[in-house]
């Protein structure tokens, strides 16, 4: 039987790199309750250093990763006017079977996508 995990990385698309020093934040959610389980920030590849949930800690259910962003885009001067336009980026997803999850951040100060990679 495969065993579940979770990655993510962050690319900024306005400067074309990785985005490197991103913390992101990653919570259980049940109904309208929010655990936070795990806790990274993306080295110079614009990764975390190992999955942000392992195989050890995985179980199926309703997640969300929570992009710390406006502290990236203020550390890079791409931020402008306050408040900002892109702040925390949230994004929910379910993971329904034990595979591998990849959830990336494409970015940008005035938008993003993600999409399950692999």
């Amino acid at each position: 039987m495969a065993e579940g995990y979770l990655t993510t990385h962050v690319l900024d698309t306005a400067r074309g790199c990785p985005a490197a020093g991103m913390r992101i934040l990653l919570y259980r959610v049940s109904g309208n309750s929010h655990r936070r389980i795990a806790e990274a920030v993306t080295n110079a590849d614009g990764r975390t250093d190992g999955p942000i949930l392992p195989a050890g800690r995985f179980a199926t259910g309703l997640y969300e990763l929570v992009f710390r962003a406006g502290d990236y885009l203020r550390a890079t001067g791409q931020a402008g006017a306050e408040p900002l336009f892109l702040d925390e980026v949230p994004i929910r997803f379910g993971m329904a079977e034990p595979a591998h999850y990849h959830v990336p951040l494409l970015l940008s100060p005035y938008g993003y996508s993600t999409y399950r990679g692999s």
